[in-house]
């Protein structure tokens, strides 16, 4: 299987405390993968140094879009990033409250938009064509996300869940290889749970975007996931299947618990 994702020996010191130590992850094409551990194992903080929020202090990123070439990333910013084909959502959401759900979509497509300021002000017809192409384009993502009834409300009003799914639209909107979600089910009800398991597999299987997780909800990341890598203070563990981490002595004891039964 080809590598989409390779993450080499990545360290990250803050101070004197060292966050990561020298952790190896690979993502393939067409793969969903879980990152799973303790809180404060450091999982944030390696999705952090992927997509350019930090800048790692040892070790090496690299992406290879399908059919593309390979790139480093380390040290690459936010926004080169994301323009390179990697999307992100966080813990903790992060939309435009007092827009609608269009509009949140609408500024995740802007990324791939190529009229610059002097287009917006001139409105020329290439300008209005490519403002067309964003609208209808969110249209699109929404209706697969399940939020086409909801273009014209506020983010805001929305219920938890579908504010969830709103973020991962918006993150689709700028047409990645490889989605990083930061403990998407984090505050979900069973039945939003249900949803959104449904909805990240069909975004694997329907968009062929390959899916990097973060996960507290073993259920889901064992139901999904077609593999596993576990942190505990900063260093990988353990990586397999499921099968493998539900077995794993060292996984349970740092962990799953002795209780654990997925």
């Amino acid at each position: 299987m080809d590598s989409i994702l390779t993450v080499n020996k990545l360290t990250m010191d803050f101070g004197g405390l060292r966050a990561l130590n020298s952790v190896d992850l690979q993502v393939g094409q067409d793969e969903i993968v879980a990152l799973i551990g303790p809180n404060g194992a450091g999982k944030t903080t390696f999705f952090n140094c992927v997509t350019g929020i930090h800048r790692p202090t040892e070790g090496d990123i690299s992406v290879s879009p399908p059919g593309g070439k390979i790139h480093r990333i380390d040290g690459v910013k936010i926004h080169k990033v994301t323009e390179m084909g990697m999307a992100r959502t966080f813990q903790n959401i992060r939309l435009f409250p007092n827009m609608t759900v269009l509009e949140n979509v609408m500024i995740g497509r802007h990324c791939r938009a190529e009229a610059g300021v002097l287009g917006a002000v001139l409105r020329d017809k290439r300008t209005k064509h490519e403002e067309e192409e964003i609208v209808s384009r969110s249209h699109e993502i929404l209706v697969k996300i399940g939020l086409a009834g909801q273009v014209d409300d506020l983010a805001k009003n929305l219920p938890y869940g579908a504010q969830r799914r709103l973020e991962i639209a918006r993150a689709l909107a700028t047409e990645p290889f490889l989605l990083l979600l930061d403990e998407p089910a984090a505050g979900m009800n069973p039945r939003e749970t249900d949803e959104l398991e449904e909805l990240i597999v069909r975004i694997r299987d329907e968009e062929k975007i390959s899916i990097l997780m973060i996960e507290h909800d073993m259920r889901i990341v064992m139901s999904i996931s077609d593999r596993i890598f576990v942190l505990d203070h900063g260093e990988k563990i353990a990586e397999g299947t499921a099968a493998k981490i539900r077995e794993n002595p060292i996984v349970i004891k740092a962990y799953l618990g002795e209780d654990f039964n997925a």
